[in-house]
């Protein structure tokens, strides 16, 4: 297979890191997902869950866009100066890494507004994982060992914030289909076979030449 970018974004509880992960084994390519903020949070000098929670935030873009790029400029002349966390400038920093990364080698990113990130590239194809919300609660129970309201709640929240997150950066909504090559309901389904069922059409498409 040539170069190839997979962006993954996912409903929570829909089971799609795991279909991620399995995704990567059977072709090869390393997964990037919630670790590389490390790397960003490094930079801002703060930890991942406040990043996260940053990102969750709604801003106003003129003003986001502003105050990144006057940071910018004076940390140009003071090295010392640690750039301020806001959506708009944790979206750059995210951004600018992972296309070095993606420059580098074949690989697979799971959320990170990776659609938006790599939407020219001709080499990437855009993933959207969802699940009926029955089976989202059901998952996230089990593997978080939570109560159903608890579950609920937990799903409602980060959804909220993915949501606000892609609306912020990408000013679309994740869930619109145009963004991406293959939309899937993996409700009922077992991780195995939707990775199963994804080499073998992400195979196709690329020979296509998309």
């Amino acid at each position: 297979m040539d170069k190839i970018i997979i962006t993954i974004n996912r409903e929570c509880g829909s089971g799609g890191r795991s279909i991620a992960y399995l995704l990567g084994e059977k072709l090869g390519l390393k997964v990037y997902d919630r670790t590389i903020l490390d790397s960003i949070a490094e930079q801002f000098d703060m930890d991942v869950d406040k990043i996260e929670r940053i990102k969750a935030q709604k801003a106003n873009w003129w003003d986001d866009f502003c105050r990144f790029y006057q940071q910018f400029g004076a940390a140009s002349h003071t090295p010392s100066t640690q750039p301020e966390a806001t959506p708009l400038s944790v979206y750059y920093a995210e951004a600018r890494l992972l296309r070095e990364l993606a420059e580098q080698e074949s690989c697979i990113i799971i959320g990170r507004a990776g659609f938006h990130i790599f939407r020219d590239n001709p080499d990437a194809i855009h993933l959207l994982i969802i699940a009926n919300r029955q089976s989202r609660i059901a998952r996230v129970m089990k593997k978080q060992g939570l109560t159903q309201e608890e579950a609920e709640k937990t799903i409602d929240a980060v959804d909220r914030a993915r949501d606000t997150f892609v609306k912020t950066v990408a000013d679309t909504s994740r869930y619109d289909a145009r963004n991406y090559d293959f939309v899937l309901n993996v409700s009922g389904m077992e991780p195995e076979k939707v990775a199963s069922f994804l080499v073998e059409n992400i195979r196709l498409k690329m020979e296509s030449g998309k």
